[in-house]
């Protein structure tokens, strides 16, 4: 594990924050300028879509790293405090990849398109649907009513386990969607080798990396002496 390899989470946060600032910037720029915008309501339907991406990427897969990362990022910060963000952060993800998902279904709808008919879209759903089990299961248990201590400490490395797993899953998704994109837009003229398909090829390898660090962050202690994972449920 990243302890026993002495790595400690620091560096990490800040290379997650520059490469989410990156990612971030990319799918913007593709969305609004190669796209052509973005709209929950618009003749072209295109710029419905385009809202999918960027809430996907930026609400429900950044700000979910964020929550990941909030108790290494603000290591001294008073737990409950922390542990708040960290809830708030993961609700704001879900209700932003609710709308997210949401647009991809109005645009397919309102361009006559079938849904759930490829593996990104299976994924998609099965993953914000554990994201919610995943965070019914935190808020119960940690949070309110909240378990024993006793009982949230045995259950806190399957906490983590499962989120880490959720989470990988989730990135996985993303690339999916950006590969499948591409693909149509590709089969319908669009260069190979052109600046749109090498930022979308490139989104996708900064998400790949982001993903990498947020899981180093994760994993790492925020400190030598801490042991890995989350930082450790106080006894009261």
């Amino acid at each position: 594990m990243a302890a026993g390899l002495g790595v400690k989470a620091a560096p990490f946060t800040y290379v997650a924050h520059a490469l989410a600032v990156a990612a971030a910037v990319m799918v913007l720029v593709w969305c609004i300028s190669f796209r052509g915008g973005l709209a929950f309501e618009a003749d072209n339907k295109n710029l419905v879509f385009n809202v999918h991406p960027v809430l996907m990427l930026i609400g429900y897969i950044i700000l979910g790293s964020e929550a990941i990362m909030i108790y290494k990022i603000f290591p001294k910060l008073n737990h409950d405090t922390t542990k708040l963000i960290h809830l708030i952060l993961h609700t704001i993800a879900i209700v932003l990849g609710a709308i997210g998902i949401y647009c991809a279904f109005k645009y397919h709808n309102d361009s006559g398109i079938a849904n759930l008919y490829s593996l990104h879209s299976w994924l998609g759903i099965g993953t914000i649907a554990l994201y919610g089990i995943q965070w019914i299961f935190g808020f119960v248990a940690f949070f309110y009513p909240g378990a024993a201590p006793h009982v949230r400490r045995g259950a806190l490395p399957w906490h983590v386990l499962f989120g880490l797993f959720v989470y990988v899953l989730t990135l996985a998704t993303a690339e999916l969607g950006l590969l499948e994109k591409l693909t149509f837009l590709q089969s319908t003229g669009l260069d190979k080798y052109g600046a749109e398909a090498f930022l979308v090829n490139f989104t996708g390898l900064v998400v790949v990396l982001f993903g990498a660090a947020v899981v180093v962050v994760a994993v790492a202690p925020a400190h030598a002496e801490e042991p890995e994972g989350y930082a450790p449920i106080p006894v009261n």
